[in-house]
């Protein structure tokens, strides 16, 4: 029996490969406790997100820091006490040389004991599903397969970031341009360095106003990477001109490095357009479509990547702002 009013215990974990001598290859890792192999995963920690998550635990349970791809289909099923779990997972690569700047982003973090995980092991991806030990996990797996298959595997991100809570306006003596994040503003922004870090963001763009700058600054900070402003990206020049903020997210489309993209509210429909226009349908309808499109500090996730007919939009998803640190 499930346990009435009860919050859904959350994880989260990758699936990390790599493709050597053109065989794709996935990590397992073996859980003496259980006796089983499964993809590294854990529990998050309280106020993260999972995809913060995930990069964590697959750093603390194999040992390699590496950069979030599209999302994979999860889990959910029924723990013995009668408490849902939900797991999330994404395809994920070792972090190499070009992603120094997240890795650079990311906190320290301890490895896991030995008596939880006590080994883990690179498998051809056929060898991988004859090893796991649940069957459901072989689900993301096979999304993962199907999508290499399709040249849909190798992917970048484009973040697009709402700026954090910024004072009102009623109460800013200033200009729209100097008006500054609150107190919780700034600690949303803090709060996103590991999000950023965790999808791999080499490449910084932000409206030149303080809120979006603001925001970004943290994360640019931390991976020792210079953003680039640009007042294209301000309300008063997209009202002057919505055709430079579409080239500018055209431009992110066409660039190779994962990179975010700060912003301000009347500022979205005509990123999200431009997005769609480049995504298949199933992802265009997926889009946020009603204001205020995302929340204060509140990012999409937009996974690109070559297709014949160029550059497609994949997947997206959403993350609210991580719970604010004190």
């Amino acid at each position: 029996m499930r346990a009435v009013g009860s919050a859904p215990v959350e994880a989260a974990g990758a699936l990390v490969w790599r493709v050597r001598a053109a065989r794709l290859q996935v990590a397992l890792v073996h859980r003496p406790r259980y006796r089983d192999w499964s993809w590294p995963k854990g529990k998050l920690d309280p106020g993260e997100i999972p995809p913060v998550a995930a990069v964590r635990e697959v750093e603390e349970e194999i040992g390699l820091a590496v950069v979030l791809g599209m999302p994979l289909p999860g889990l959910e099923y029924d723990l013995s006490d009668g408490r849902r779990k939900v797991v999330y997972y994404w395809a994920a690569r070792p972090g190499g040389r070009s992603d120094d700047a997240p890795l650079r982003a990311r906190p320290p973090v301890r490895h896991a004991d030995r008596a939880e995980i006590d080994h883990w092991e690179w498998f051809d991806v056929r060898e991988a599903a004859r090893r796991l030990t649940r069957r459901a996990d072989g689900r993301p797996l096979d999304a993962l397969v199907e999508a290499h298959a399709k040249g849909r595997l190798d992917t970048r991100t484009i973040v697009v970031a709402r700026h954090a809570q910024a004072r009102k306006r009623s109460l800013w003596g200033g200009t729209e341009d100097d008006r500054p994040l609150t107190g919780l503003g700034l600690r949303q922004a803090a709060s996103l360095t590991p999000v950023l870090a965790a999808f791999g963001v080499e490449r910084v763009v932000t409206s030149g106003w303080e809120r979006c700058a603001a925001t970004v600054a943290p994360y640019a900070a931390a991976a020792d990477v210079v953003p680039q402003v640009t007042d294209g990206l301000t309300e008063a020049r997209h009202d002057e001109s919505p055709a430079r903020v579409g080239a500018i997210v055209r431009g992110l489309l066409d660039d190779r490095r994962d990179a975010v993209l700060c912003t301000h509210r009347p500022v979205l429909p005509t990123v999200l357009d431009v997005l769609a226009e480049h995504s298949r349908r199933h992802v265009a309808d997926a889009l946020p479509r009603e204001n205020p499109f995302l929340t204060p500090a509140e990012v999409l996730v937009a996974h690109a990547g070559a297709t014949p007919r160029g550059v497609r939009v994949l997947a997206v998803e959403q993350h609210r702002s991580p719970k604010a640190p004190d």
